[in-house]
């Protein structure tokens, strides 16, 4: 039974009744194309895919091809046709406007870079991810978080068949996808890199070891790293600077932004050896903080940490008021100085202490434990107060 993402098609819809364009980007086999084509009217012949070399032929001559057609348009790997921007930016200006164009891509600085230019105070941008805990509900949650949320391998009758599935998934990225964003690096060494990160996952980053691991420049990995980022493999979360005495952490944890591939990427196979990894705890935060950023509106977010050792897992920005929130795989969450600290030092409004548990409770003023569970209902994790 195919899993509805109601939330993501209500803000599809609410982004092309806004803008005449809209670019929609993820890491490949992540559901746009399903998503885009549950927007678009099931009669309708306006699915373009530029993989297929039947469209790419018909695209040779696009004004053609686009300025007839009416309704909603939907091009598919829109990267393989850079030069389609400015036409799109003739064809949205038109009054009265006769067809609105969501354009799908997996994410490329290249491909944000170029629509921005052409398409400015036309376009709106979505990037979307594999499922989430409101879409497959909380009582797989558990299964979200092992498996990770792209479609085939959530959905993966065996356990087997979904880890061959992110085997192949990594594999295929490294091998063919990067290549077709304008990645030169050998798929070995980003394979290599990639894993390196995944080691890395929930710490504060560093581009000194990984460049001597590897061989290369700070630069070069530096580069890797925001290669990836652009792909929406990898999350770097940036860091929250206050005005503060206190000398604060600069530079980004990085996560990968799945845990499905994490988990491939660690060496994790089964339940039994995820209980038992050493990254066991710092994984759960990780998808935890996942679904805090899919789930919950805010227009900002970060971590916050300093030296003298107080840390918070996010910081997210709601209507110019800040709200703390933290990850924690343990059984009560209590209060402790890192919160403390970051309720006096940030002006928090609240903090949430996001657990695996099923009881909601005040841990002190303005704190308070929000079972994981609860993410399944967006916007529940502040409450009212919070919205």
């Amino acid at each position: 039974m195919p899993i509805a993402r109601t939330r993501l098609e209500q803000t599809l819809r609410a982004a092309l009744d806004r803008r005449p364009v809209v670019v929609l980007t993820g890491p490949r086999q992540c559901g746009k194309t399903t998503l885009a084509r549950r927007a678009l009217d099931p009669r309708s012949p306006n699915y373009f895919d530029l993989e297929d070399p039947r469209t790419r032929v018909l695209f040779e001559q696009p004004m053609t091809a686009l300025e007839p057609l009416k309704g909603l348009v939907v091009i598919d790997e829109v990267k393989r046709a850079p030069d389609l921007f400015p036409i799109l930016r003739v064809l949205a200006d038109r009054r009265p406007r006769p067809a609105r164009f969501l354009l799908l891509g997996s994410a490329s600085g290249e491909l944000l870079r170029q629509s921005s230019e052409s398409l400015a105070g036309r376009v709106e941008y979505l990037r979307m991810a594999g499922f989430t805990i409101d879409e497959v509900g909380a009582t797989k949650s558990e299964l979200l978080w092992r498996r990770g949320g792209f479609p085939e391998s959530f959905l993966a009758r065996t356990e087997e068949k979904s880890v061959r599935w992110r085997r192949a998934f990594i594999d295929t990225f490294v091998e063919r996808d990067l290549p077709q964003l304008g990645v030169r690096v050998a798929a070995t060494a980003m394979r290599r890199f990639w894993t390196m990160v995944a080691h890395y996952h929930g710490q504060v980053w560093s581009h000194a070891d990984p460049a001597r691991a590897l061989g290369v420049s700070e630069p070069t990995v530096r580069n890797y790293l925001d290669l990836l980022t652009d792909a929406l493999v990898i999350r770097q979360l940036q860091p929250w600077h206050a005005n503060l005495r206190k000398r604060q952490v600069k530079s980004p944890k990085v996560y990968v932004r799945d845990t499905g591939l994490l988990h491939e990427l660690l060496g994790i196979e089964t339940r039994a050896a995820l209980m038992h990894h050493p990254k066991l705890g710092a994984s759960w935060e990780g998808f935890a903080i996942e679904q805090v950023l899919a789930t919950e509106p805010h227009s900002d977010a970060a971590f916050w940490a300093t030296h003298q050792g107080a840390e918070i897992d996010l910081v997210l920005q709601r209507s110019g008021r800040l709200y703390g929130v933290e990850c924690k795989r343990v059984d009560a969450p209590t209060m402790t100085p890192s919160i403390r600290h970051a309720l006096v030092d940030l002006g928090l409004e609240r903090v949430a202490v996001v657990y695996p548990g099923n009881r909601r409770y005040p841990i002190a003023d303005r704190v308070e434990a929000v079972p994981l569970a609860q993410l399944a209902e967006p916007g529940s994790l502040f409450g009212r107060s919070g919205r």
